[in-house]
């Protein structure tokens, strides 16, 4: 029984799994590669407030030291 048709078949049919896996993963990757280089853009970044924004906060000046003893600025 070394010809078995069923061995053969089942043989045949795993290696179609595979091949099909693969080729799955393979297209998944290239996605995954091509949608994550596809938005990097240095020119837009930059250390400014974006439009139409306020800026960052500005320091306020000390607060007194002790009751009735002025701030100095």
């Amino acid at each position: 029984m070394k010809n078995d048709p069923e061995q053969s078949a089942d043989r045949h049919a795993r290696a179609t799994v595979m091949v099909v896996f693969a080729i799955i993963l393979s297209a998944v990757m290239i996605a995954a590669f091509i949608t994550t280089i596809e938005d990097i853009d240095p020119r837009h970044v930059s250390n400014g407030a974006p439009p139409g924004t306020i800026g960052l906060a500005k320091p306020h000046p000390p607060l007194d030291k002790a009751p009735g003893e002025p701030a100095h600025n």
